[in-house]
């Protein structure tokens, strides 16, 4: 197990194992970019113990999104508005639309993908899409 006073080397080779023991490492350690990469491609909610800076970290987002959707969650802002991401999470389930930034829940095309997986995931649409699925649905 390892704990605040571990090295880098110990702590990559835990990572490795079970991202999960990123939560006992050091606050240099969450904040080093190849130990939370490690952490999030084994366990994407790593992302909740990596440093800010690493959290708007676009390669480590996207690794940790490619593990687990919804670790979007834990994502800075500025990486909720890139849609590569976005789309990534909703793709794999409609609910992480909740996650994303405004801008992302009224893009057509983010919506939609999420809506594919779960069309309840509707709920987290921006007022202007729902308005227009309804629009649409009643033109049917």
């Amino acid at each position: 197990m390892i704990n605040k006073n571990s090295t880098k080397e110990e702590v990559l080779a835990a990572v490795k194992q079970d991202g999960r023991v990123l939560m006992f490492a050091s606050e240099a350690m969450r904040n080093d970019r190849e130990v939370v990469m490690e952490a999030v491609r084994n366990w994407g909610h790593g992302l909740g113990y990596a440093s800010d800076e690493l959290r708007g970290d676009r390669d480590v987002v996207m690794a940790a999104v490619k593990q687990e959707w919804a670790s979007l969650a834990f994502a800075s802002d500025i990486v909720n508005l890139d849609k590569e991401v976005v789309l990534e999470a909703v793709k794999q389930n409609g609910y992480a639309l909740q996650y994303a930034s405004r801008s992302m829940k009224d893009d057509e095309d983010v919506v939609m993908t999420a809506l594919t997986q779960s069309w309840e995931a509707v709920e987290y649409a921006s007022n202007r899409i729902k308005r227009n699925i309804i629009q649409n649905w009643l033109k049917k």
